[in-house]
């Protein structure tokens, strides 16, 4: 199952408030606290639709922990393949990234494959999901 099957497609992203969609994402957890994330070279960044999107469904969880777990596993026909799910708090040594109430979680080996990832959510004609856009990617492949 896709990320995209787990998350399931809406019809319409609302954007984010305003006050929200100004402030940058911060690391609040691990070796770089209080550092903020610069999309394509530091931390993972959380784009503006993915924010608005996750607030949406952390808020529908009802659980003020959780946030979306971003892993990168063996498998794929590059020999990696990115993983997305909820997760109800961060692990003792993830790296956690927030803006606002979102929190994104990274585990360290994972961390390694997504510096400077940015998350974003995307709606198209048929389909919907969040999508990862890595600096670090030099080949991909067609089959997904």
């Amino acid at each position: 199952m896709t990320a995209e099957q787990q998350m399931g497609p809406d019809a319409k992203v609302e954007g984010a408030p305003s006050a929200q969609a100004a402030q940058p994402t911060t690391c609040t957890s691990g070796p770089n606290v209080g550092t903020t994330s610069v999309p394509g070279k530091s931390g993972i960044t959380i784009g503006d639709q993915a924010f608005a999107r996750l607030t949406r469904l952390l808020e529908e969880r009802k659980t003020p922990e959780a946030g979306l777990r971003v892993a990168v596993r063996g498998g794929g026909c590059s020999g990696l393949a990115y993983a997305l799910s909820f997760d109800d708090k961060p692990r003792e040594k993830d790296r956690v990234f927030q803006r606002g109430a979102v929190r994104v979680f990274v585990d360290p080996k994972s961390y390694i494959y997504l510096v400077g990832t940015v998350v974003e959510y995307e709606e198209k004609l048929l389909q919907a999901g969040f999508k990862l856009t890595n600096p670090q990617v030099r080949t991909t492949c067609g089959c997904g």
